[in-house]
């Protein structure tokens, strides 16, 4: 094989003119000492608090402690295969996941890889583990509701798009129910869940995503799973890593979105222990001072965002979402109202609302030629259910009390009512939603406005009673009312009520049509008269649904179906039998 001199000579001229030199600059630190998830480098002395750090065997760190000589790691990962000596490099990078479509219907750890056996999961894009919450400027109030689907929470402790309510109560006592039902009951609502399960068993988890798969609820919904087998810095990053993936809709998408934390009391736990750990000094119960910041800088990511609307050409599509839409009008014209400083020929930015879009376009001489147009990035919500776990019923607890303090209401489950057969246990004198009816359908607002204040004092009165003492006439009724009231509301797992059911069940109850029952026949009518109701009037139903209201003339054809059924309801029961 002969060579050709000068081809040769071209190739080498061609590679040094062509070559750039490459320097690869890392600041890398040492290992110093590494044990229980914890680990000691030397060296970084420009690492960022929460920045991600890559060790030797691949496992990766987050910077946790700030210290004068070193700083203080949680691995993420294989900590045993880690030894003194070992390579820490720098990254640059805060913590962040994956996050996008690809991860819905998807098992996940908190750092966003498949548990679930169904490969690997491919999405451009991530978002930091931590993030700022949105300003009040950003929000605007919650006025949505998140039906749950559950009776005595929709009627009585109503949550909202944007809201933070904790579910608390000991052990055992159907927390977890209720945040299952919730989702579920999504179904078909366009809205995002994420499901982050702390400290639990694996078992457990398999239960709630098989469960979540049989409903279709998986169809909408990322499980991410920190297991009771897993190191403490998984369980401590578990939740933000499920808000994170949760704000990409909710950001991105303007998407509706619900989280649920089940449960923040393991998570303490293990920042407890990572915290003792990197010697952080101990307070109360040995938790770390900031403790309460935990937590809140958690909550306070969930909220209502605000709509943001513009002026476009007719011809834009709806599902634009190009924020340069809008700010320009052809004939420069100003916003009588909207002038700002960067104006630039007829910038509108930002309206806060529909109304000052609109009035702004009503002053245009072409206005036939415009229209407004909501950003479809803009009024997403995150909805937050943190699950805290009590012991013997003690809210006053240190935990418990920090996160009352940051939410906007409890719905507190009471074990005496769970043994007793009160399904969900709901104790209502405890529970409370500080939004209240503001996140309620006008129909559901109107039929249980005192509901809640009469169940309580049955409660009060059921006390009484059991003196032995003897009971007016008017007091007898009251407890009549209430127990049958009670036995109405309790409600089987996995098997969330439409509204339109709701509405039809405590109107009923509400209206005394359950009073002259027998309480074992409660259950038997609300079941018969909810299957004539749909079957025989589905444009009640319909009505219901689409308007989410009930007026003076739906109410009273109610009343007359209610009563008609009545009438015949043993008739009808004993055709059954």
């Amino acid at each position: 094989m002969k060579f050709r001199v000068d081809e040769i000579s071209s190739v080498i001229t061609e590679e040094i003119r062509q070559y750039r030199g490459r320097v690869d600059v890392a600041e890398v630190g040492k290992v110093l000492e590494v044990g229980d998830g914890i680990a000691r480098v030397y060296g970084l002395s420009n690492a960022m608090a929460g920045e991600r750090l890559d060790f030797a065997n691949g496992a990766s760190g987050q910077v946790f402690n700030l210290e004068e000589n070193s700083v203080g790691v949680v691995v993420l990962g294989d900590y045993l295969g880690i030894k003194e000596g070992d390579e820490v490099r720098r990254t640059g990078e805060v913590l962040s996941v994956p996050c996008g479509d690809a991860m819905v219907g998807r098992v996940v750890d908190p750092l966003g890889r498949p548990l679930d056996g169904k490969g690997v999961i491919e999405t451009p894009h991530r978002r930091p583990l931590e993030f700022k919450a949105p300003g009040i400027a950003q929000r605007q109030p919650v006025n949505e509701p998140l039906q749950t689907g559950i009776k005595a929470i929709d009627s009585m402790i109503p949550v909202g798009r944007g809201q933070r309510e904790l579910i608390i109560g000991d052990r055992k006592t159907g927390k977890t129910a209720i945040a299952i039902d919730t989702i579920i009951n999504q179904k078909g609502e366009d809205v995002i869940c994420v499901y982050v399960a702390i400290g639990q068993k694996e078992s457990t988890v398999v239960g709630v995503v098989e469960k979540l798969r049989s409903q279709g609820a998986m169809d909408y919904t990322i499980v991410v799973s920190a297991g009771a087998s897993d190191p403490a810095p998984l369980q401590f990053i578990a939740p933000y890593a499920g808000a994170a993936m949760a704000e990409y809709f909710m950001y991105l998408q303007g998407r509706a979105t619900l989280c649920i934390y089940d449960d923040l009391t393991k998570q303490a736990h293990a920042y407890r222990q990572l915290s003792l750990l990197l010697r952080r000094p101990p307070g109360r119960e040995a938790y770390p001072g900031d403790v309460f910041y935990l937590h809140s800088r958690l909550l306070e990511r969930s909220c209502k965002l605000r709509e943001e609307y513009a002026v476009v050409p007719k011809d834009t599509k709806e599902d634009s979402r190009d924020r340069s839409l809008g700010r320009k009008h052809p004939q420069g014209l100003k916003a009588p109202h909207e002038h700002r400083p960067d104006d630039i020929d007829g910038l509108y930015h930002r309206p806060h609302g529909r109304e000052k879009a609109q009035a702004w376009l009503n002053t245009l001489p072409d206005k036939d030629k415009y229209k407004v147009m909501r950003f479809k990035d803009s009024g997403g919500s995150m909805t937050a259910l943190p699950v805290i776990e009590t012991m013997e019923g003690e809210v006053a607890a240190y935990i418990p009390t920090n996160v009352i303090s940051i939410t906007d209401g409890q719905i507190y489950l009471e074990p005496d009512l769970f043994f007793a057969g009160v399904r969900p246990a709901v104790n209502v004198g405890i529970s409370v939603s500080r939004v209240g009816g503001n996140a309620q359908r006008k129909a559901m607002k109107k039929i249980a406005g005192s509901l809640r204040l009469d169940l309580a004092a049955y409660r009060e009165l059921e006390a009484f009673a059991q003196l032995g003492t003897e009971l007016d006439a008017a007091t007898q009724r009251q407890l009549d009312r209430g127990a049958r009231m009670v036995e109405l509301l309790k409600q089987p797992q996995y098997a969330p009520y439409k509204l339109s059911d709701q509405v039809v069940s405590i109107f009923a109850g509400a209206k005394g049509y359950l009073d002259n029952l027998p309480l074992n026949k409660v259950r038997a009518f609300e079941e018969a008269l909810l299957k004539h109701v749909g079957d025989e009037f589905p444009e009640v139903v319909k009505a219901i649904t689409d308007t989410g209201d009930l007026p003076d003339d739906l109410q009273t054809r109610l009343k007359k179906i209610i009563e008609d059924f009545k009438s015949h309801f043993g008739e009808k029961a004993a055709e059954r039998k």
